[in-house]
């Protein structure tokens, strides 16, 4: 396995490596892993994929992007060239993309390589990743278990070396939830960072993509080719993508970085979480005062976070119900019942409720701000429990307390969506039974450089990225 993403990217645009030997030698290693994991799927013949490496190496060094010659497989939401885009849906196994999605673009333009797709949840709904055309992914700590979701073929990839950095997509957690099931790192950016998948919108978007990697600075790397303003969104932040490519040079990883004052949450002002994982999170705050730095116990009022996710969630899904009801009339005969119930649920919203929504979410995040102009990050855990049975499909009770929808138990994630701070999460130990657990870690607004340098400062101090799932190439 190559050292990091940037050693790789780095060797291929001088020349240390060619991008034949990388595209041998991630075929073998999906040749050796995918088959029991199912991590990656619609992938290109070995043949196929090493044309496209042959032509890479012909690229003059002058001309090479970020990601040149870089293997990478889309995250089967976004649209990629010449893949099926499925979304996970049987109905969709045919669609075939003509044209390049916006993020997807950006990246073929630094340079990177597609030779497939990563697998998803149907319609991406859920951090359990299956579905009835590619089935299920498994995750390589243990195979009995779910890797989370909805980027959870993304986090399998990397975490098993398949791939050295992915992209995914975040609405609810879906970036940060499988990060911390595969021990790997996931950046959901501040929103307005990454172009939006379809038509951009205004009002209530909480969705946005961002890079999976093996480390802080792999993550960084990716997202550098990935972010920057784009002409189309109204909410585009102007920071060019270099601006977080080196965000790691800095001596962030040493006490003698600036100090910090950070707020630490054990559960959010009361959620249920699973006493491992509380476990594993209670010793986070140790290690940045380790670094010199000021913990407090403190959080914001998230409390009617849900509230906003649920409509604004429902909301966007409507659009898509509409789509589905245009072009595959008899679709709730293929959709799982949830992603049904979650359709059927934003065809129910009234224009009043979507306005009340919008404007508690204003609320919340003027509260937010405030709250963080004390402190410069919020500490707390990236998901509520830790990997659980392939074979549930999601979270119904945690510590004794019932959770009404597949949504609920993701609570911890979705409410910090709802504020559009950029939010990573980081390898941060693991269960007595050697399950992965993140430590989620909330941003400024629009804080993005500062949340991955405060990240990279942990991940060195930790280290955690290190240990090795047990199925791995």
């Amino acid at each position: 396995m190559w050292d990091s993403a940037t050693d790789l990217a780095d060797s291929l645009q001088t020349g240390k490596l060619s991008a034949v030997e990388v595209m041998e030698e991630t075929y073998d290693r999906i040749d050796a892993v995918n088959p029991r994991l199912n991590a990656i799927v619609s992938l290109l013949p070995r043949a196929d994929a090493l044309t496209l490496a042959a032509e890479a190496d012909r690229v003059p060094m002058a001309d090479r992007g970020v990601l040149h010659g870089v293997p990478m497989a889309i995250k089967d939401l976004s649209d990629a060239a010449g893949f099926p885009s499925t979304s996970g849906f049987v109905p969709y196994r045919d669609r075939v993309a003509t044209v390049d999605g916006r993020m997807p673009a950006r990246l073929r333009a630094a340079g990177a390589l597609f030779i497939g797709k990563t697998n998803t949840p149907e319609f991406g709904l859920g951090s359990n990743t299956f579905n009835s055309l590619f089935g299920a992914t498994l995750n390589p700590y243990d195979v009995t278990r779910t890797p989370g979701g909805s980027s959870g073929g993304a986090a399998v990839a990397v975490a098993t070396g398949m791939l050295a950095v992915a992209d995914g997509s975040d609405m609810g957690g879906s970036l940060r939830n499988p990060a911390s099931f595969c021990n790997v790192v996931g950046l959901r950016p501040s929103i307005g960072r990454v172009p939006p998948r379809g038509a951009a919108n205004w009002l209530g978007r909480i969705s946005t993509g961002g890079p999976i990697g093996r480390t802080v600075a792999d993550a960084a790397l990716l997202f550098s080719a990935q972010a920057g303003p784009d002409s189309i969104d109204p909410l585009a932040l102007p920071e060019p993508g270099a601006t977080f490519r080196e965000i790691v040079s800095d001596g962030a990883g040493s006490g003698s970085a600036r100090p910090r004052r950070i707020a630490y949450s054990p559960n959010l002002h009361g959620l249920p979480i699973e006493p491992e994982v509380a476990s594993v999170i209670a010793q986070a705050p140790a290690v940045f005062e380790g670094l010199g730095w000021t913990v407090d116990e403190a959080a914001p009022d998230l409390s009617r976070a849900m509230e906003v996710f649920h409509v604004q969630r429902a909301a966007g899904l409507s659009n898509l119900g509409r789509t589905l009801d245009e072009t595959v009339p008899d679709w709730r005969s293929h959709a799982k019942e949830t992603a049904v119930w979650n359709i059927e649920r934003g065809f129910a919203l009234t224009s009043e409720e979507i306005m009340r929504s919008e404007l508690l979410r204003a609320q919340i995040y003027s509260g937010v701000a405030e709250f963080f102009e004390t402190y410069d990050a919020l500490i707390l855990p990236a998901a509520q429990v830790a990997p659980f049975s392939i074979d549930t499909e999601w979270i119904g009770e945690i510590n004794g307390v019932e959770l009404p929808t597949y949504i609920d138990w993701m609570t911890v994630c979705c409410a910090v969506s709802v504020t559009g701070l950029p939010a990573i999460s980081v390898p941060a130990g693991f269960t007595s039974t050697g399950l992965p657990v993140g430590l989620q870690i909330v941003g400024k607004p629009r804080g993005d450089v500062e949340l991955l340098r405060i990240a990279h400062a942990f991940e060195q101090a930790t280290l955690h990225y290190q240990r090795q799932p047990a199925v791995h190439a």
